[in-house]
């Protein structure tokens, strides 16, 4: 880990910064839009452009890298970042602000390629699991220290618009001045959904919940945290342990994926994770009892993702992981985009619990599906499959292929599980 650290300490550090700044624009816009009288379909429509904008992004931004380089790619959209953060305080629009997550989500995917790619490069066989491990953990550094910075000023004022986008100014400022040489980016073939359906269908079906799940917790958490009458403090703390539990969790959950049928330990993380999201819908629990709820869901909904790339990859053979890559991003992208929808539509049906309903909701489906599947083939033999390798949803096709990588080397040879 040292030795990642010293190779790569200057991506990470911008990394993190970079998530400062994605972490308090989440947070931040479902409290200011409260302020400015926006809606809840409104702000969901303003969460979920964020991750159309991220899915477009995902799809165009390796070409635009080809054709004008990691640099150019990193500056330019860094800039476009840094001036969106400040602009959302300056056209307090629905119309405008859904526009600017648009841009926003396309900015941060390019830029989290790039980052991707670099480090990616920058790795070797042997550290390229540590060097996810730790671009996974600064990255929920990042978002924890954001909540933080949530309270150091008025979220009806400009400054906490102009702190993030001055963070995002200076997170470039290591990177582009590093000696790291941009890496070659190659073009990867793609794979049909329906083969990738076809060996695994228990992944597919769990990304696109995972993505819903995700994207209501990272886009509609502070919208629900206004209405239920949370103070700033409270709301950033609540959101900030939504991703303390999904750093805790991590190497726990992924242990046990080491040691057995994956399909089952899906069933008990899901089956966990709807108890706790039932719960607040049931009763109206006090704050100290929704930050414990907190926890689990973040220690429940970041390892599935995980858990579910690496049971995918237990049945891909090695030359398929780069293009099975690129459709489980869209897969989780669409489920992500339709997420904030959806919890907008059943709030609006059964109130401000309607946003932990429609996490249970998903988490219980996947449940049902990962026990229906357990009962459809055998599990490959836990000695022949691939090792368990954190990464978080809002890595991009990169970040994936490279979790396959490292995955499929640390397992046996073998012939991939029909």
């Amino acid at each position: 880990m040292l030795v990642v650290l010293a190779n790569s300490w200057a991506l990470l550090l911008g990394v993190m910064l970079l998530m400062v700044g994605n972490g308090v624009q989440g947070t931040l816009l479902g409290v200011r839009g409260a302020i400015e009288g926006f809606s809840t379909f409104e702000m969901s429509m303003v969460m979920s452009a964020y991750f159309l904008g991220f899915l477009f992004g995902s799809r165009l931004a390796p070409e635009l890298i080809r054709r004008v380089g990691h640099v150019r790619v990193f500056a330019a959209l860094g800039s476009m970042i840094s001036a969106l953060l400040v602009l959302y305080a300056v056209a307090p629009n629905p119309v405008a602000w859904i526009l600017m997550r648009v841009v926003m989500g396309f900015c941060f995917s390019g830029v989290y390629v790039t980052a991707e790619s670099w480090l990616n490069n920058s790795a070797t066989n042997e550290t390229r699991g540590q060097a996810l491990s730790a671009y996974m953990i600064v990255q929920m550094i990042g978002i924890i220290g954001a909540q933080g910075l949530m309270n150091v000023g008025d979220a009806g004022g400009y400054l906490l618009f102009v702190l993030p986008s001055v963070l995002v100014s200076i997170a470039f400022t290591p990177i582009l001045l590093s000696v790291s040489p941009a890496p070659v980016f190659e073009t990867t073939q793609s794979m049909s959904f329906r083969k990738l359906f076809v060996a695994s269908p228990l992944g597919c079906i769990g990304i696109f919940l995972m993505g819903g799940v995700f994207s209501a917790l990272f886009g509609m958490a502070s919208v629900w945290g206004t209405q239920a009458g949370l103070s700033v403090a409270q709301l950033t703390i609540f959101i900030a342990t939504i991703y303390l539990g999904g750093l805790l969790f991590q190497y726990p959950i992924g242990w046990f994926s080491d040691r057995m049928d994956r399909r089952r330990l899906i069933l008990i993380v899901s089956a966990v994770g709807t108890g706790a999201m039932v719960l607040p819908v049931l009763i109206n629990p006090p704050f100290e009892v929704l930050l414990v709820l907190a926890l689990v869901i973040g220690g429940v909904s970041n390892p599935l993702y995980s858990l579910l790339l690496a049971h995918t990859n237990d049945f891909l053979d090695q030359r398929d992981m780069a293009a099975a890559s690129g459709g489980l991003l869209f897969i989780n992208g669409v489920g992500a985009i339709s997420g904030p929808l959806i919890t907008a539509w059943m709030m609006s049906l059964v109130g401000i619990n309607g946003f932990f309903l429609y996490i249970a909701v998903l988490l219980a489906v996947l449940t049902a599906y990962a026990g229906w599947r357990a009962t459809q083939r055998p599990a490959p033999a836990v000695e022949t499959t691939g090792g368990f390798t954190t990464v978080t949803p809002v890595g991009t096709a990169v970040a994936l292929e490279a979790v396959m990588e490292v995955a499929q080397d640390s397992a046996p040879d073998s012939d991939a599980a029909a």
